[in-house]
């Protein structure tokens, strides 16, 4: 009545279910890819449109939810991908490796304030 069929598995407490550890894999490492891909709908001259993968005649909000960019005007594309934004990258990198720098620099420092108490 209560007891599930022999053939079924069961989860026990310290296993995970593989569709739920995906899920937070994926939750981890969104933000991270965002972060070192940083992308912009900004456009250069000598760049060109890449439709989105979605498909073509998407409005604004669908354009957006599917990671894309909506067009200002009305001869090119309606919704394009974006592109890779090198600059935000460089800016970002950096500061990275100036807080790794000061955390580094500092640690001596804590250290031996640690040591001499």
């Amino acid at each position: 009545s209560g007891f599930a069929p022999p053939t079924q598995h069961v989860l026990e407490k310290s296993e995970v279910a593989p569709s739920k550890l995906n899920m937070k894999l994926k939750d981890v490492y969104e933000p991270l890819l965002s972060f070192l891909k940083p992308m912009t709908c900004r456009r250069k001259d000598e760049q060109t449109l890449i439709p989105c993968h979605v498909g073509e005649g998407l409005n604004t909000t669908e354009c957006l939810k599917n990671k894309c960019c909506p067009s200002k005007t009305g001869h090119e594309l309606k919704c394009y991908m974006p592109f890779k934004d090198n600059m935000q990258l460089t800016f970002r990198l950096l500061v990275l490796v100036a807080g790794g720098f000061l955390i580094l620099g500092c640690l001596p420092f804590c250290c031996c304030a640690c040591l001499q108490k």
